[in-house]
């Protein structure tokens, strides 16, 4: 129609929809509320990743300088106002009003708990190995937990998507579902100090002899990356075990890493300890530190292996790890780490530390258990997939310091047990290729008497006589000879009747070579003594000797060798070398005790 008036629809939609209108401009001011709200939270995050960057307490992320870079140079682009106040003042003011109270510590809570591990959901930002509180009372506050004597701590092991899993470093029945836990922020350490010699430990430092805490200088971790190659120097400085066998063929440096290995009851242990307690010898001011690690090994062991070491005078430099078949497997599998830990406190301050780990055959059992029940998926002989970087991990930190590390040392003495002898298994396989060399017990020589029951064509050292001292390299060389030949002329001795006279000659001396080197336990002997033995043997001291006199005869020989010239062994000692007078006195003294003591020798015929 020519007389209607014509609308604009869109006039007709603001008269007709006012509502609308409103609506648009309060969602248009809401969003830009939120831009600002999000604008200073984001401002606030870059102040305090700024100030977590350098705060190792705290271990913010790694910061990257080019977001605020392009945050700032994005709003140089813009109109650069809020409000009418420029957008730099607007930052500014944001970050002065900021509070900088110290971040509480993350809370979490237990979701399931059985066999020793505790899944904890709230943990978002735990990491490996890391320490966690288990607060048993009610609302209890972190200070009044961890003050506690009996506190319970657990150590993340797997971070999963959802969820932390843990072990409980303690008595899991006290672990229960809901229960609060806080993460501590802090890897897992042990507290060591000069005042823990002579003590017996837990792996997380708890005195267990009664005699009260020690005054710690330092937290040590339980993991560390080992010290490589630049920092190291060569191994050249023995380590003497007191046992004849060992010292002579398989010489020990101080930063070795050196295998024992063989069946159950064949004298393991006993060389371990044979080696702490023949440090006695050692000078004072270059005695090495021991600890001796029991893993999983039976209490009543643990107590007569210390009162043997107190017996002896060997506990004044002898720290004890201690885990009972007992203790939860998470503590067995920390023993070894807290043992190596303790032991470069003392490599660190520049001193020589010896650590024997009994055993890793049962240190391996109880971290299958763990991965186990982690879920984590299991390889050969149900072991996981990492065991050997385990075992590597661990004697890699064995080492002698470079000079301008102060020169410490660390050597390992791993205990390894065998079924039926055989070494081919997973286990002894791996840290027979981690270790320097093996010295490998075999149950038929400990059968037949021989102490120790050393099987001298498989044990071997990868250092060799780089750990030997010059005395001793003069005068080992011959006996491995002699008893090489000796054991492929074994077999024939019981047709002796039908050898030629060279042949037998050989056999007999390989017999008095064997018994010469046999030795009972915990009789040590200090390496000058064994110098004089064996330079004995070489030059004529066993030849014609009846073989079951001889360890008479080795009595005998070295009281003769102290009231005829008694500085000769002392000066051995403190040379370390064997002297071409010293060789000639030693040979004097040999004719004479031969001609003089005609009881050790088998009389010949005509005399």
């Amino acid at each position: 129609m020519s007389g209607s008036h014509h609308h604009d629809p869109i006039e007709d939609n603001i008269e007709t929809h006012p509502v609308k209108l409103a609506a648009g401009v309060a969602i248009g001011a809401a969003a830009l509320v939120v831009g600002i709200i999000l604008l200073a939270q984001f401002a606030v995050g870059i102040y305090q990743s700024r100030s977590l960057k350098d705060d190792p307490s705290l271990k913010a992320p790694d910061y990257d300088e080019s977001h605020f870079t392009t945050f700032a140079n994005y709003f140089k682009d813009k109109s650069g106002d809020l409000f009418g106040v420029p957008m730099e003042a607007f930052i500014k003011k944001e970050i002065e009003s900021l509070s900088l109270a110290p971040l509480s510590l993350e809370k979490g809570r237990v979701i399931a708990v059985g066999d020793g591990i505790a899944e904890i959901d709230g943990l978002k930002n735990a990491r490996a190995m890391e320490m966690v509180l288990f607060h048993e009372g009610e609302g209890e506050s972190l200070e009044k937990a961890m003050a506690k004597d009996d506190a319970l701590y657990g150590l993340v092991l797997n971070l999963e998507e959802g969820s932390v899993k843990v072990v409980i470093l303690g008595n899991g029945a006290r672990v229960r579902e809901g229960m609060m836990v806080t993460g501590t922020g802090k890897l897992l350490s042990i507290p060591v100090g000069d005042d823990i010699v002579g003590r017996v430990v837990d792996p997380l430092g708890v005195m267990l002899d009664g005699k009260g805490a020690i005054s710690a200088d330092k937290d040590m971790p339980i993991e560390r990356v080992a010290y490589g190659v630049m920092e190291r120097s060569a191994v050249n400085f023995p380590i003497h075990t007191g046992i004849k066998a060992i010292d002579a063929m398989i010489p020990i440096g101080r930063g070795q890493r050196e295998l024992i290995i063989g069946d159950r009851a064949t004298g393991k242990t006993t060389i371990a300890i044979d080696a702490i307690i023949n440090q006695k010898y050692e000078p004072k001011e270059s005695r090495p530190i021991c600890i001796y690690v029991a893993i999983g090994q039976k209490e009543s062991k643990t107590a007569r292996i210390m009162r043997e070491l107190e017996e002896r005078g060997a506990m004044e430099y002898t720290i004890i790890v201690n885990t009972s078949a007992a203790d939860p497997a998470a503590l067995q599998f920390l023993a070894p780490f807290a043992g190596a830990a303790i032991g470069e406190y003392f490599m660190q301050k520049g001193k020589d530390a010896l650590v024997v780990y009994d055993d890793l055959s049962k240190h391996a059992v109880a971290y299958r258990q763990m991965s186990l029940l982690l879920r984590r998926p299991p390889g050969r002989e149900a072991y996981p997939g990492d065991i050997f970087y385990l075992h590597s991990r661990l004697l890699e930190r064995a080492a002698k310091l470079s000079k301008e590390l102060g020169g410490g040392s660390l050597t390992a003495l791993p205990i390894i047990e065998t079924q039926e002898g055989d070494v081919s298994a997973f286990i002894p396989t791996n840290v027979i290729s981690i270790t320097d060399g093996q010295i490998f017990l075999e149950a038929d020589l400990f059968n037949k008497g021989m102490r120790p029951a050393l099987n001298v064509g498989i044990s071997v050292s990868r250092v060799g006589s780089s750990a030997q001292t010059k005395a001793m390299k003069k005068v080992a060389g011959k006996i491995r000879l002699e008893l090489a030949q000796f054991r492929e002329l074994e077999a024939f001795m019981q047709f002796s009747q039908d050898l030629d006279e060279d042949t037998k000659k050989r056999i007999e001396s390989g017999r008095r070579y064997t018994e010469l080197l046999k030795q009972g336990q915990h009789d040590t002997m200090p390496f000058e003594r064994q110098v004089a033995m064996i330079f004995g043997a070489n030059n004529g001291l066993l030849d014609g000797s009846i073989v079951e006199t001889i360890k008479g005869l080795e009595k005998t020989f070295l009281s003769f060798v102290d009231q005829e010239a008694k500085d000769l062994l002392p000066t051995v000692a403190k040379e370390r070398d064997l002297s071409d007078s010293t060789q000639a006195t030693l040979k004097e003294l040999i004719a004479k005790f031969v001609s003089t003591h005609p009881t050790f020798y088998i009389v010949k015929q005509g005399n």
